[in-house]
């Protein structure tokens, strides 16, 4: 069974916003994300002001007519947004590594793959698809330190741990991606 991946840099990828929230739902309302229906439908509500976003890149993953995944991600602005969970990230990093290591760099903000297709590649195939023309290779993202499974996932592919949260917490982690130039600076956990 053959998965194409298709990329997105424009509103034309509105016309799946069904497909996408059928998606996110088998992605992160199981465990260990426990979303709800309506953090699904705040992801899809915000689709239309992202594809708006500077540097604005989604890709889907298309098997036999439907979608089974997908990846979303823009430039980050300067300076930082205050919104969401960036002044957790910023926190992380401080003042200086924040503007230098990720205002400017291409930020995923979602990976989803439904259960069915996991395991397959397709993750990897669509990360790659959204960071393959990031600036100079400047890619970061941000996940859950509850989710070890997704921390592995992203190390296993050279993404590098930047933030090291308490491993017993609830907070979040940066992860600059496998061509980032700030890769070597990152701080080694405690």
């Amino acid at each position: 069974m053959t998965t194409d991946i298709r990329v997105h840099r424009d509103a034309g990828i509105l016309t799946h916003t069904e497909s996408l929230h059928s998606v996110y739902v088998d992605a992160f309302c199981a465990p260990p994300w426990h979303e709800d229906e309506a953090q699904a439908t705040e992801f899809v509500s915000r689709l239309p002001a992202n594809v708006r976003r500077a540097g604005f890149t989604a890709a889907t993953a298309v098997r036999d007519g439907e979608i089974v995944g997908f990846a979303t991600a823009w430039t980050t602005p300067s300076p930082l947004p205050t919104d969401r969970c960036y002044p957790q990230a910023a926190a992380g990093l401080g003042n200086d590594r924040t503007a230098d290591w990720l205002c400017g760099a291409r930020e995923i903000d979602e990976l989803a793959v439904r259960p069915t297709a996991r395991g397959t590649g397709l993750a990897t195939r669509l990360l790659e698809a959204v960071t393959a023309d990031a600036p100079e290779g400047r890619a970061w993202l941000l996940t859950s330190v509850r989710n070890g499974r997704a921390m592995a996932f992203y190390r296993r592919h050279g993404w590098t741990q930047a933030t090291h949260p308490s491993p017993d917490g609830k907070g979040i982690v940066v992860f600059l991606g496998p061509r980032h130039p700030a890769r070597s600076l990152a701080p080694l956990p405690l």
